[in-house]
């Protein structure tokens, strides 16, 4: 048996990328799918999903239950040997996508975690390729452009997932650079899809879009530093999606790194304009100092509950860095994949955000 093996299933990329693959791949090409035992019946729930109406995938996405954190990722001998006798591409998604993540928590799965994995693919005798899904926020707090051939540019970090997404793809660069055909990719700011707005959490900029719409006609929205300066890169969920579909089937992005980054991102005062121009209300902005905003949502009694604004995305707002994306506008060309515009979709997630508020913020961990 052939298999692309695959971690970060169930999650929302992990889910719309597996579609793509079973499309892509002749019917003797399964997917195997490392799950965590709690998340067993949600896997199964969404295998289902992905197989409704499509009778020739029925079969064709195998569950495995083990842990990234663990060595050999918790498999016995005998499954971890079989397994990389059958794979041909690894692709790793899981992470813990949450800003406020705690450092050892975040060492574990993001940096050990692809350690792992890494030892896994290395041992696969017929590895074609190793997919690596990173972040733009590798970038930390870096002042100016980052490129996708920079890395390690000396930048401090706003919290810890950024730090330990940049730990591990310096773990996935090196094993390149000693020979693994491996690619990178670093998403911006994912939001929800561009044409329905379905996401599976609310985080990131939807607690901006939430506060704001609890209000009144007259909403206040507290701001730091220049708003109308510091760009927020936004990339909606297909995008990313479509793009990792496209490159990841491309021999020529072996060894290359790829940010899927808005070219044109706006600025926070852009997205405060657009988000008030659609819901129809004065936006009226509270200029204050980042760290007081912060320690007000992290020690004042009720002022977390009130706005519900997670304190390190305060960052993402100020954030001094633009990221260029030259690869992948390079080798997305003629594809007709590209990054849309956020003003041309905020409606739609706006308007799926209120037709399903029970969705929560919360991270799969």
């Amino acid at each position: 048996m052939t298999t692309i093996f695959m971690t970060g299933f169930p999650g929302f990329l992990g889910s719309e990328l597996v579609r793509r693959l079973l499309d892509r791949y002749p019917p003797d090409v399964t997917l195997t799918c490392l799950i965590q035992q709690k998340f067993r019946d949600l896997a199964l729930a969404r295998i289902a999903q992905i197989e409704n109406g499509q009778p020739d995938w029925d079969g064709r996405i195998q569950l495995i239950e083990g842990d990234i954190t663990q060595p050999n990722l918790g498999l016995t001998a005998t499954a971890w040997a079989e397994l990389q006798q059958e794979t041909l591409e690894v692709y790793h998604l899981a992470a813990v996508y949450a800003l406020g993540v705690p450092r050892e928590l975040a060492l574990r799965v993001n940096v050990d975690g692809t350690r792992h994995v890494l030892d896994f693919a290395a041992g696969c005798p017929h590895l074609q390729r190793f997919q690596y899904v990173s972040t733009c926020y590798v970038s930390g707090r870096h002042a100016g452009e980052f490129r996708e051939s920079d890395l390690q540019v000396g930048q401090s970090f706003n919290n810890f997932y950024e730090e330990t997404k940049y730990l591990a793809e310096i773990e996935v660069q090196q094993r390149m650079q000693a020979g693994m055909p491996a690619t990178i990719y670093r998403p911006g700011i994912v939001v929800g899809h561009s044409q329905t707005g379905e996401t599976q959490k609310y985080d990131g900029p939807y607690y901006v879009f939430q506060w704001i719409l609890r209000q009144p006609r007259i909403a206040l929205m507290p701001v730091t530093g220049d708003v109308g300066h510091a760009r927020v890169n936004l990339v909606p969920s297909d995008f990313v999606i479509d793009a990792i579909d496209v490159l990841s089937a491309q021999e020529k992005s072996v060894g290359q790194v790829y940010q899927l980054s808005d070219p044109a991102p706006l600025t926070g005062a852009d997205i405060l304009d657009l988000v008030a121009e659609i819901s129809g209300k004065r936006i009226i902005q509270l200029p204050l100092p980042a760290w007081l905003a912060k320690g007000a949502l992290k020690y004042v009694p009720g002022v977390f509950a009130l706005i519900r604004i997670e304190p390190a995305l305060i960052d993402y707002f100020t954030l001094p860095t633009r990221y260029l994306c030259d690869n992948t506008l390079r080798d997305l060309a003629g594809s007709g994949v590209a990054c849309p515009p956020f003003g041309s979709y905020l409606r739609t997630l706006l308007n799926y955000m209120q037709a399903h508020p029970d969705i929560s913020a919360d991270a799969m961990i």
